[in-house]
C-alpha cells in the first residue's frame, strides 16, 4: 500500500500508513522483522524528501523518518558496509535539513534555537562531548521508564548507553537487551546483545595487539595474543551461528559463518557453508576465493583449482586485490598438483600486477629453479 500510494503521489498516504508498516514491522509476532520492509520505506523517504519544492518542516521529517527505517534494517545486517555508510548521509541530510541548513535563509535564522543546533552539531560530528553524552542518556532513560515496553525507546537508551564507551554502561544495555529478549521472545533484541558483545571482543583484541606490538619476542604475550584470537574465533562463530538459526535465509551470515570456520582450520564444515555463501552475488567472488583455499587445505587439490578457475574465467576486473587473490591461490593449488608450467603462470601474472606480493617472487623463483 505505501509503494502504491507513494507511486500515485499520496504523499498524505504515505505519511499516514508508513510509519504503522514500520511499527508491525519492528514489532513482529514473530520477532523476526522484514529486512526488504524496512529498506522500501528508507528508499521511499529518502526519494519524496529529495524532491524539489518540498516544505521545510517535512522534508526534516521525512529525512528523519528514513534515517530511523535505514537504522532499523542497519540492525538486522550490521555487516553490510554500503548501508551503514547510507545510514550516516541519511543522518547528516536530517541534520543539515534541521539546522535549516538547506534553506537559503540568512544565518541568524539558522541558528535561533541554540541548544538545538548545539545538540545537532554535536550529533553530527559523534565526537559529543561527555556533558552531551550524559544529558543523553538521562534522557533516553526518562523516555524509557516513561513507556518501558515501547522498542524505539528501549533502542535509544541502548545507543546512549553505548556512546558512552564505557563498559559499565555497555553492560546496563546488555541487561536491558537481555531482559527484553526473554520478556518478548523477539530475536532482534538478542542479536543486538551479540553486536555489542562482538564490538566488546574487537575493542580487547585491539589491546591484546597493543600489547603484542610492544612485546612481541615475550613467549607470554604471544601465547596470550594467539588464545585470545581463538576465544574471539569461537565467540563470533557462536554468535553469528545463532543469527543465521533465526535468520536462514541470509547468506550474508553463512559467509562470517564459514570465514570463522575457515581461520579455525574447520575445513570440512567450512566448505558446505562457503558453497551457500557463493549464491549472494555480494559475496560470491571473495566466498568462492574461501572455498577454493579451504578445499585446498582438506586435501581436494584438483577441486580446489577446479573452482579457482571457474572464478578466474568469471571474473571481469583484472589487477585488483581479488584477482591477485585468486591468482596467488590458484598457482598455489596448481603448484600442490605438480603442474609446474600453470604455477608459474599464475605466479607470474600475479608479479606484474604486484611484485611484492606474498611470496609470489621467492615461489617463481623456487619454481623455476626446479623446486617443488
Amino acid at each position: 500500500m505505501v509503494q502504491s500510494a507513494y507511486k500515485a503521489g499520496f504523499y498524505d498516504t504515505v505519511l499516514w500508513i508508513g510509519p504503522i508498516l514500520y511499527r508491525a514491522n519492528a514489532d513482529a509476532p514473530s520477532g523476526k522483522p522484514d529486512f526488504s520492509k524496512f529498506i522500501a520505506l528508507k528508499d521511499i523517504y529518502k526519494a519524496i524528501a529529495s524532491e524539489d519544492g518540498m516544505p521545510h518542516d517535512l522534508r526534516a521529517r521525512l529525512w528523519k523518518m528514513a534515517s530511523e527505517a535505514a537504522y532499523a534494517a542497519a540492525l538486522l545486517r550490521p555487516e553490510d558496509m554500503d548501508l551503514q555508510s547510507e545510514m550516516k548521509n541519511l543522518a547528516a541530510n536530517q541534520t543539515m535539513t534541521q539546522g535549516n541548513y538547506d534553506s537559503g535563509g540568512s544565518f541568524r535564522d539558522s541558528i535561533r534555537d541554540r541548544d538545538r543546533q548545539r545538540d545537532l552539531l554535536e550529533q553530527d560530528k559523534g565526537v559529543a562531548d561527555e556533558d552531551y553524552v550524559a544529558r543523553m542518556v538521562r534522557d533516553a532513560e526518562a523516555q524509557y521508564q516513561a513507556d518501558p515496553d515501547e522498542p524505539g525507546k528501549l533502542n535509544r537508551l541502548v545507543e546512549a548507553l553505548l556512546k558512552t564507551e564505557k563498559k559499565e554502561q555497555e553492560d546496563r544495555a546488555l541487561q536491558l537487551l537481555e531482559r527484553a529478549h526473554k520478556k518478548t521472545g523477539q530475536f532482534r533484541f538478542r542479536q543486538r546483545y551479540g553486536q555489542i558483545r562482538l564490538r566488546q571482543l574487537a575493542r580487547e583484541q585491539r589491546q591484546v595487539d597493543a600489547a603484542y606490538r610492544a612485546n612481541p619476542k615475550d613467549e607470554s604475550v604471544q601465547q596470550q595474543r594467539r588464545l585470545f584470537i581463538q576465544y574471539r574465533l569461537e565467540e563470533e562463530l557462536a554468535e553469528y551461528k545463532l543469527w543465521s538459526e533465526n535468520y536462514p535465509t541470509d547468506l550474508t551470515l553463512k559467509f562470517e559463518i564459514a570465514k570463522r570456520m575457515f581461520m579455525l582450520r574447520q575445513f570440512d564444515e567450512a566448505i558446505p557453508m562457503l558453497q551457500q555463501a557463493r549464491q549472494d552475488p555480494k559475496s560470491r567472488t571473495e566466498a568462492t576465493i574461501y572455498l577454493g583455499r579451504a578445499f585446498l587445505e582438506a586435501g581436494f587439490g584438483d577441486e580446489a583449482a577446479d573452482t579457482l578457475k571457474t572464478m578466474i574465467d568469471d571474473y571481469q576486473l583484472r589487477g585488483d586485490d581479488l584477482s591477485k587473490e585468486m591468482y596467488y591461490w590458484y598457482g598455489v593449488s596448481l603448484q600442490q598438483k605438480g603442474e609446474t608450467e600453470g604455477a608459474i603462470k599464475a605466479f607470474s601474472q600475479v608479479a606484474q600486477w604486484d611484485f611484492t606480493y606474498r611470496d609470489v617472487q621467492s615461489r617463481i623463483q623456487k619454481l623455476r629453479g626446479g623446486g617443488a
